[in-house]
């Protein structure tokens, strides 16, 4: 199978055998891998790697102890961080991360959604603790998370005269400190910060599937910057890195 791979010289496109499946995980065949900026300077303790931690694909086989996943099923996930990732034809995952991929979005969309909808969710829902009747302001609402935050929340943004009860702050600086200081609840995914709770995404099947039901309802689309194929990676991390990117930026793998 073609797979991108990190390696301490820059990246390649390169033939390598089809993974293996173990106890509890899943082979997919990947349709869309989203990327990040920076994650190429996660895994530099484990190199050869492959990048890119969001996925759309087809499920193509299963571990015998994996029961609640099916062949032939369309999936998404945000994959764990500390091992291989999915920028490749095939790529082998923890069976407890996929969900069923929604329909209403094409392959590209749906990998476009989970590490971003994810952070936008545990920010707001688990770290935040939202609570009804609450209000939120997003700082950095235009971002990359910040505009599936506000999709999240557009019936509980505050005002522009009220101090919120929640503020999720997406970019940091000024913003963060004023943001401490003014009495509200205050969650961080851009710098640690006295007074403000920081933390980084982490995939989670249950919230992975009301993210792809709201999709399906039509109450959630993310942004998709540009599309590049497999062998484009380069150019791919090229964009990611470029200022003014709106979106994810995706490689597509398969036919959408």
């Amino acid at each position: 199978m073609r797979a991108v791979r990190l390696h301490d010289t820059g990246l390649a496109v390169e033939e390598i055998e089809v993974p293996t499946v173990h106890e509890g995980e899943a082979l997919i065949r990947v349709q869309a891998a989203a990327i990040t900026r920076d994650e190429l300077t996660w895994p530099v303790d484990r190199l050869p790697a492959i990048p890119s931690y969001e996925l759309s694909g087809v499920v193509a086989h299963v571990a015998p102890d994996v029961d609640d996943i099916e062949v032939g099923e369309e999936v998404f996930a945000l994959t764990p961080f500390d091992r291989d990732g999915v920028a490749a034809e095939y790529a082998v995952v923890p069976a407890v991360v996929l969900a069923p991929r929604p329909m209403s979005l094409t392959d590209v969309e749906s990998a476009a959604l989970p590490m971003t909808g994810l952070t936008a969710w545990q920010g707001i829902f688990e770290h935040g603790a939202l609570k009804e009747g609450e209000r939120v302001r997003v700082l950095g609402a235009n971002g990359g998370v910040g505009h599936l935050a506000v999709q999240l929340v557009q019936s509980r943004l505050a005002a522009d005269d009220e101090t919120p009860d929640l503020v999720f702050d997406t970019v940091g600086g000024d913003e963060l400190t004023n943001a401490v200081g003014s009495g509200s609840r205050v969650v961080s995914i851009a710098e640690e910060a006295d007074g403000a709770t920081y933390f980084v995404v982490e995939p989670n099947r249950a919230q992975l599937v009301e993210l792809g039901r709201r999709a399906d309802a039509g109450g959630l689309t993310p942004a998709v910057d540009s599309v590049f194929s497999l062998e484009e990676a380069g150019a791919a991390f090229d964009r990611v890195g470029e200022r003014g990117k709106q979106g994810k930026v995706v490689l597509r793998i398969g036919d959408d």
